[in-house]
């Protein structure tokens, strides 16, 4: 399935990137890139993680710290949203 990133979860990603970066770029690079892994797991195998509190959706426990949330539609698997585990979903 297609995998498709909606505006909230890019804004998430950035905001992300840009805060780890200042202290450690190369830590932001890894975890961008294991978000792109995890995203693309999920459109290989859409039911694979477990089901998000929202009905309808998935959550990916992408490291300790960060949390996708995604939905399946009938063509794509839509990455919504990525939180800190810390923060109150939803």
């Amino acid at each position: 399935m297609r995998v498709v990133w909606r505006p909230s979860a890019v804004t998430d990603r950035d905001n992300i990137m840009k805060y780890i970066c200042q202290d450690n770029p190369d830590a932001a690079i890894a975890l961008d890139e294991v978000f792109d892994l995890k995203a693309e797991q999920a459109g290989q195998h859409p039911k694979l993680y477990r089901k998000g509190k929202i009905l309808g959706t998935h959550e990916i426990v992408a490291t300790p710290n960060y949390v996708m949330v995604y939905v399946v539609m009938a063509r794509s698997v839509e990455i919504m949203r990525i939180l800190h585990a810390r923060q109150h979903w939803p």
